[in-house]
């Protein structure tokens, strides 16, 4: 596998709220998101001045997408997205152009019903990056089915890889491939044994190229334990190489998954469940909590990195 990881410098002037960081850095991607309990599936637009990720309730009861956008070197205020209410709305991607945004959710079809669906996947549309966004549209069948189709990623040509679970597939969850084709999706297919297995593979990030794939497997043999970034490269034959660990320090003994790359920059976005607290003597309460939120906690989080893949 001809890959590394080099862990380079990150600029407060580029992340709001994030000091300049020396090397062999994994940190958070804004102090700003410590307000929120969970945090996880976040993308950022090619510009680099918009942000999408999911906001979730302890229990994941409550899910909802909200957006961040950058001015004067410094990111706004989080908001809910106008169409995400009282359903399950999650795992957002930003189309390269910026005009459509995918994601999740168990809304229903139409507003003839307010009994949910299964998880779907829908999208939204605009004419530019401050427009306003359409009503969400379901993205239909054969992609969609009575089953639980979760986290789109689209190559630069359209084409979808996304989780299903499936009787039909390897395992608990896999990952799928739906080729773009004169305006439309073509039936589904199983990614083989290099990616999939009888256990779980979810949350796929595909390159603009579509020359290798990122996603998590969870308790995967020599994992390094719960759930692990792992990588696989298209090979010339079009075929995938079996998929291999990123490693240390990227992934740890705790939940990692939900990888969005920044191939322009070389920066790796992905949600994590890292905890290194201990205990400690607090002068007061207010400094007790700021250490409890801003701490890496256990809880669900955005982190980056330069990731450099060759």
């Amino acid at each position: 596998m001809k890959f590394k990881i080099r862990l380079l410098a990150l600029f407060l002037l580029m992340f709001n709220g994030i000091s300049a960081q020396g090397d062999n850095e994994i940190v958070q991607f804004s102090s700003t998101l410590n307000q929120f309990l969970n945090v996880r599936d976040f993308c950022i637009s090619e510009s680099g001045d918009e942000a999408y990720f999911t906001l979730q309730s302890p229990f994941q009861e409550i899910s909802q997408i909200a957006r961040i956008t950058k001015k004067n070197n410094e990111w706004t205020a989080p908001e809910l997205l106008p169409f995400s209410d009282t359903y399950m709305d999650l795992e957002p991607f930003l189309s390269s152009d910026g005009k459509r945004l995918y994601f999740v959710s168990d809304r229903p079809l139409d507003d003839s019903t307010q009994e949910k669906k299964d998880f779907d996947i829908w999208y939204v549309e605009r004419n530019g990056p401050r427009e306003e966004w359409s009503k969400p549209k379901n993205l239909g069948a054969p992609v969609n089915s009575t089953l639980d189709e979760f986290y789109p990623t689209l190559s630069e040509n359209n084409n979808l890889y996304f989780t299903l679970e499936s009787p039909d597939g390897l395992g608990k969850d896999d990952i799928y491939f739906s080729r773009w084709e004169n305006g439309t999706y073509s039936t589904p297919v199983l990614l083989d044994e290099n990616i999939n297995s009888s256990g779980y593979e979810f949350n796929a990030f595909i390159s603009k190229k579509e020359d290798y794939l990122l996603f998590s497997k969870y308790n995967e043999e020599g994992g390094l334990g719960s759930g692990d970034l792992y990588i696989s490269r298209k090979g010339a034959n079009g075929n995938w190489t079996k998929a291999e660990n990123i490693g240390a320090p990227i992934n740890t003994k705790y939940m990692e998954y939900c990888p969005f790359y920044d191939e322009k920059n070389q920066i790796l976005y992905f949600t994590s469940r890292r905890n290194d607290m201990a205990p400690r003597a607090f002068g007061s309460v207010s400094e007790f909590q700021e250490y409890i939120y801003g701490s890496n906690n256990g809880l669900s989080k955005i982190y980056m990195t330069t990731l450099i893949i060759k």
